[in-house]
């Protein structure tokens, strides 16, 4: 079956199982679920195969994992061979290198004999539509890929190592690499769509460009606006290290100076914090939001989103607050007296979607609400909330509140120093650090690249209900801190959309499982392996903790 949404559902009643695809941007979830009781004792696992849009042949999705296998013997790195022992997955299918359209995904359940041979079950197949824009010409949801310490780098750039990245001595906004191609696999959709929108304001000479940066230390970004001359206005931040005299930013203030454009440096209450681009001009009409900051470190190594939206309305509403940013100067008072503070209907058809930009009035704060709405959700909280742990407050209080329960909860969110905090199903908060694999990889793995210090998740995103026609997300620059609310400059979305939400979620559980994975090796290094069916009554198979009460089962029949 194929068609263009965000849950696609295989029809071959013949199977033993059932098959589901979430549709992502720039990825897909597929979850299996057994159809009746639970699976044999042999089953070992999901042959996965991917035919891409136009190919004449496809091929099946790699696993890091393996079967033991005897003294000198290779066992192959394809699911057909080594197949997945979980009950879904999420993939990549690189719509960089590939087409859009309808992306075939066959699934088969393997059978293993007592000789180690693999049987084929009978399969479930979908298709589904997977383009650039989550709603093309609308609204579209983009990720930066935020794995530099993983595998998929190190099988595709492992030659390619730090040089990638500008060293603490190196001037960002003059560095350059000769892995334009890593960069490109790193920065993924988000860094892509930002790039893309300056270029095309740079090809319509009629267009008008309004700029907020909290950080400017991107030199791509910078030379695009450089470009832009007398058409950009731009507002940069100059809290703290910004300010400085030598700073990135002061140094990129300079050059927009020279080549025409209107600076304004201010920093409101705290900080300004926006990363916006708005767009005004005969050929197109665009608006820029989300987490990515106008850095290296926030198109390359950060786990971070991009909204894209396209229309009239979305750049007079941006363009409105950007105008009060420019015009009211520093100090929060001025600009929460306007209109800007309020929530605004984007005005898209069929899409739910709304913003609002601080710093708020502290009488019309937005916090208790949002606090308030995760409190009400009735199924599931998916959240990635970069610098949780630094701001107390509503936000962190409720959601110290989802316990075991109902309510299914997948969070992530960072601690003071490097790593994070994994909020589990079952009410447990596991750290994890470090989050590379180093030389003491597990068989089957390479090792990995360090992040170094850092941020490493800097989403800002909260998913209500995901599975339900009530499914929400909150999303933008925003912190969900009191200083975000009140004193410094942001945006926040509330978009009430199940395509949008089930984004979100696709991107929530692939950095989920990256992540919980290092934090359970490195926690206790193992050999970690592919597990053989029971070789007696008394051993259990690999799928049976799916199907013991608590959040493994639950995990297994919410996205199936």
């Amino acid at each position: 079956m194929t068609k263009d949404g965000y849950r696609i559902e295989g029809t071959n009643a013949a199977a033993d199982f059932t098959l589901t695809a979430h549709r992502g941007d720039g990825m897909v979830m597929l979850a299996m679920n057994w159809r009746h009781g639970e699976p044999l004792a042999n089953f070992v696992g999901w042959q996965i195969h991917c035919l891409p849009p136009g190919a004449h042949a496809g091929y099946y999705l790699f696993n890091s994992l393996r079967f033991p296998a005897a003294a000198g013997v290779k066992v192959a790195a394809t699911s057909d061979a080594s197949p997945f022992q979980r009950f879904r997955w999420v993939d990549f299918p690189d719509l960089v290198g590939n087409p859009e359209g309808d992306y075939a995904y066959s699934v088969t359940p393997a059978f293993m004999d007592a000789a180690g041979a693999i049987t084929p079950g009978t399969a479930q197949s979908i298709k589904i539509a997977l383009r650039r824009e989550t709603y093309p010409g609308q609204l579209d949801v983009s990720y930066t890929r935020g794995f530099w310490s993983s595998q998929g780098y190190q099988r595709h750039f492992g030659d390619v190592k730090k040089a990638v990245i500008p060293k603490d001595a190196d001037d960002p906004l003059t560095f350059s690499t000769a892995s334009e191609a890593a960069l490109t696999w790193l920065g993924f959709e988000a860094a892509a769509r930002i790039l893309e929108t300056l270029k095309a304001a740079n090809a319509d000479p009629a267009a008008r460009v309004k700029v907020v940066a909290y950080e400017l230390k991107e030199r791509h970004v910078l030379e695009a606006l450089v470009s832009l001359g007398s058409r950009l206005q731009i507002v940069i931040d100059n809290s703290g290290p910004q300010g400085a005299a030598d700073s990135p930013e002061s140094h990129a203030e300079t050059r927009l100076r020279a080549a025409g454009a209107a600076v304004v440096r201010e920093k409101l209450g705290g900080l300004q914090h926006n990363k916006t681009i708005v767009v005004d001009g005969p050929s197109i009409q665009r608006v820029i939001c989300g987490s990515t900051n106008f850095t290296w470190r926030g198109f390359y190594l950060q786990n971070n989103n991009a909204i894209t939206l396209t229309g009239a309305e979305a750049v007079r509403i941006f363009g409105e607050a950007f105008d009060r940013y420019f015009t009211l100067g520093t100090g929060a008072t001025k600009f929460a007296a306007t209109g800007s503070t309020q929530w605004q209907a984007l005005g898209y058809p069929g899409i739910d979607a709304k913003v609002a930009f601080s710093p708020h009035p502290k009488s019309q704060g937005l916090l208790k609400s949002v606090a308030d709405d995760i409190l009400s959700a009735k199924s599931s909280v998916f959240y990635s909330l970069a610098f949780l742990y630094q701001t107390p407050g509503p936000i962190r209080d409720a959601l110290k509140q989802l316990t075991d329960g109902e309510l299914f909860v997948y969070g992530m969110s960072d601690k003071p120093l490097n790593g994070f905090d994994l909020h589990k199903p079952d009410g447990n908060v596991a750290p994890v650090a470090p989050t590379s694999l180093g030389k003491n990889a597990p068989p089957g793995f390479v090792e990995e690249l360090t992040r170094g210090r850092g941020a490493q998740l800097h989403h800002k995103f909260i998913v209500l209900d995901v599975d339900t026609p009530d499914a929400r997300v909150y999303v933008g620059s925003f912190n969900f801190s009191g200083a975000a609310d009140t004193s410094n400059g942001e945006n926040l979305m509330l978009i009430r959309d199940r395509r949008v939400a089930t984004s979100f979620l696709v991107e929530a559980l692939s950095m989920f499982d990256h992540y919980s994975f290092r934090a359970k090796y490195n926690a206790n290094p193992f050999p970690p392996a592919l597990l053989r069916p029971p070789a007696t009554p008394a051993q259990n198979p690999w799928w049976k903790k799916y199907y013991v009460p608590g959040s493994k089962q639950r995990d297994r029949v919410l996205f199936a």
